[in-house]
């Protein structure tokens, strides 16, 4: 992870993408009509070909492997049970996200007010974490425990961000907030998780 003084740009290290499938436009146009005709084979071919994206980005957001298959499962039923309301002018996968980010968000909020649940908890129960062999692109245990101690909205930022590749004016059209907001906010969140990793440097050292 990388920085300047300012805090304004910090990177994470490059990840790999298993998800990515390389489907042209054309053909995921196509998906989406006959989806939108009732057919079966192609909403089975449009869940097959974005799965592994929705569960790494509510994984990523929830830090529980449980919680993240749930989530995508319900995104997947959510954005076919609603395919003909959408835009076919825009790409699927943003909106797709879209629908994880949001069910992921409401699902942190709503463990926060369980009167078990610590305020602090926007992040994983004790043993809620997959090993290191089943994360995605098998982050970094200190990487993990600095964006679980981020708030919600926050580390769905980053993960858009940093692990899945938005840029802010993408990230603004998938959260519904201006791109200036975004950078912004990023920002903050980024200079949180320096310093948190940080912290535990100096802690481990």
């Amino acid at each position: 992870m990388t920085g300047t003084a300012s805090g304004q740009e910090v990177a994470l290290d490059p990840l790999a993408r298993p998800w990515y499938r390389g489907a042209s436009a054309r053909d995921e146009a196509s998906l989406i009509r006959q989806a939108r005709r009732g057919s079966a084979d192609a909403v089975e071919a449009l869940v097959r070909r974005h799965w592994d994206a929705a569960h790494r980005a509510a994984f990523l957001i929830v830090h529980d492997a449980g919680a993240a298959e749930d989530i995508a499962q319900e995104a997947m039923l959510a954005a076919v049970r609603s395919i003909d309301g959408f835009d076919r002018r825009r790409p699927f996968k943003p909106w797709l996200h879209r629908i994880v980010v949001n069910r992921s968000l409401d699902w942190l909020r709503g463990r926060a007010r369980r009167p078990e649940v610590s305020v602090e908890v926007a992040g994983p129960a004790p043993g809620a974490l997959a090993r290191p062999d089943e994360r995605p692109d098998s982050l970094s245990d200190e990487l993990m425990r600095a964006l679980a101690q981020l708030d919600p909205e926050e580390r769905a930022l980053v993960v858009m961000r940093h692990l899945l590749g938005y840029r802010s004016p993408e990230l603004g059209r998938v959260l519904g907030m201006p791109a200036a907001t975004v950078r912004t906010r990023l920002a903050r969140a980024l200079t949180r998780l320096r310093e948190l990793l940080e912290a535990e440097a100096r802690n481990g050292s």
